[in-house]
């Protein structure tokens, strides 16, 4: 079988809009049974025991790792796996999240008598109502939806997708409950970037740089020695009774050349930029990233107060991989 782009291009589009409707249905759907899992999961003193079976497996780890994100801790159990030995990750003030589009898999009908066993609760994620799960979970939110977007409806791809916007609105439920903020996802994120926008701060970019300094009465040699020998494309200029009075960069030293053959007369106060662009040591380094991006420089002063500290330079925040 073969398909000319336009029926590939038709045919993507009517997955995407068929997964779009389906989300649609699915925020107008919503009941009491959602907030009561909500609820349940919030005021639950034990972890978060995720499962499910093939492709909703996938999905549940998935939302598994979000929840451990925003400090719910879980875990996720493949269904299988649950039958050959790893019940024994569940604890007995454990609750445990069934997601399935059925409800009735074979795994399932094994797994669930164990778990009441056990002891404890089942809460469920399924899209078929009157499944064996919807019969023996405590609560039990429907992700409805008409088919598959496969044109053979069989294939899971928008059931899945429900699953995983069922966990995200879930998940982003919790957040606000919990009052979770900011600085708590920097908190369980300090490895990554976006730990790094959160906790990373000016005074541990600039202290690795040189103090680019020169007098306002400095000749023009001098400056391009300072700036040569400090390496960050800029230097402070500062007046007779210390105060900075402005910035010189390479891009001030190229408009110089322009306006002047001879630059032997000229001093660093006539040709720098005044009133320099400065942050404080103790703000977060997105800041100072953003400071640059919005004035289109590339430096930044470091001042502590009216004391001159260095410099800081985008290369130092782009090599943290903040973008």
């Amino acid at each position: 079988m073969t398909m000319d782009p336009k029926e590939i291009l038709h045919r993507a589009g009517s997955v995407i809009r068929n997964e779009a409707e389906a989300l649609l249905n699915l925020a107008d759907s919503l009941d009491e049974s959602f907030i009561r899992m909500v609820l349940r999961i919030q005021n639950h003193k034990g972890k978060i025991v995720l499962t499910g079976v093939g492709k909703s497996a996938h999905i549940a780890r998935k939302i598994c790792a979000t929840l451990n994100s925003i400090g719910t801790s879980a875990v996720f159990m493949h269904a299988t796996d649950a039958l050959h030995g790893d019940l024994g990750i569940i604890d007995e003030d454990d609750l445990v999240l069934f997601l399935s589009k059925s409800g009735n898999t074979p795994e399932i009908k094994v797994l669930v008598p164990q778990i009441k066993v056990l002891g404890n609760p089942i809460l469920a994620l399924i899209s078929d109502p009157g499944s064996y799960l919807e019969e023996h979970a405590e609560i039990t939110v429907r992700l409805p939806f008409t088919s598959e977007a496969c044109h053979v409806n069989l294939v899971p791809t928008t059931s899945t997708t429900l699953q995983l916007a069922a966990g995200d609105a879930l998940a982003m439920c919790l957040v606000e409950l919990k009052g979770f903020s900011a600085q708590d996802f920097g908190r369980l994120h300090p490895g990554g970037s976006l730990g790094k926008r959160i906790f990373l701060r000016v005074a541990d970019l600039y202290r690795h740089n040189q103090r680019p300094l020169v007098k306002s009465g400095d000749s023009v040699r001098t400056v391009i020695m300072e700036m040569t020998s400090k390496r960050l494309g800029a230097t402070a200029v500062e007046n007779d009774e210390g105060e900075i009075t402005g910035i010189i960069t390479d891009g001030d030293l190229r408009r110089m050349m322009e306006k002047h053959d001879d630059t032997r007369h000229l001093t660093a106060s006539m040709i720098m930029s005044p009133f320099p662009k400065t942050i404080s040591p103790d703000e977060p380094a997105a800041s100072a990233l953003e400071k640059m991006r919005t004035n289109s420089i590339t430096q930044l002063l470091v001042l502590q107060e009216k004391e001159y500290l260095g410099v800081i330079h985008i290369h130092d925040i782009l090599r943290e991989g903040i973008v």
